[in-house]
């Protein structure tokens, strides 16, 4: 069985270093760790490599769309490798869970996250399972589509390399000893 592992995020270089591409870094540090680097795939409009993680072999890749329309990128990809959409990972920023923290569920709403929106609407089904990064709430009177989309403070960039690693161990945790033990690793920790 072939896993798919995507993450969420914006294309170009003025957002790759925003809230909003946390899961497209998470992603870029499992190909780090397969010892491999994305490459484009024009037939499903993604960036995709194979690597070997958790002792098998996984598909990761993130869509070249805009986060509001990865589904239809999400769906090609699991399509072309076969991957069933309870097989698809999904890593994605959460305003909802405190900037640090990961937290991992299957199925479940959007919670307002256009991108999960219109994964689940591209799948048929919110049952695929996400790895969450918390980003925290905007401060003050800021709007959420504002925040997710501004660069991390300077504080927050001297915890994100942690907070990347600690995604991709969920992502590897999932696929290693299946949901339930990785929840139990992840939120429990202290």
């Amino acid at each position: 069985m072939t896993s798919l592992v995507i993450g969420l995020g914006n294309p170009g270089p003025e957002y790759a270093e925003t809230r909003h591409n946390v899961g497209q870094m998470v992603v870029e540090e499992l190909a780090r760790r397969g010892a491999s680097s994305l490459s484009v795939s024009k037939k499903t409009h993604t960036r995709t490599a194979t690597v070997r993680l958790a002792g098998e072999a996984v598909v990761i890749g993130v869509p070249m769309s805009y986060m509001n329309v990865s589904g239809g990128p999400t769906s090609s990809l699991a399509k072309y490798h076969s991957v069933a959409p309870t097989d698809v990972v999904v890593v994605h920023d959460e305003l909802d869970i405190p900037f640090g923290t990961v937290k991992i569920k299957r199925g479940g709403g959007s919670g307002g996250h256009n991108g999960l929106k219109d994964v689940t609407k591209a799948l048929g089904t919110p049952d695929y399972v996400r790895v969450r990064v918390g980003i925290g709430r905007p401060p003050g009177r800021m709007e959420a589509a504002a925040f997710v989309l501004k660069p991390f403070s300077s504080v927050e960039r001297k915890e994100l390399p942690f907070l990347v690693d600690d995604a991709a161990d969920a992502v590897e945790a999932i696929l290693a000893s299946g949901l339930e033990a990785a929840q139990m690793r992840f939120h429990t920790k202290g």
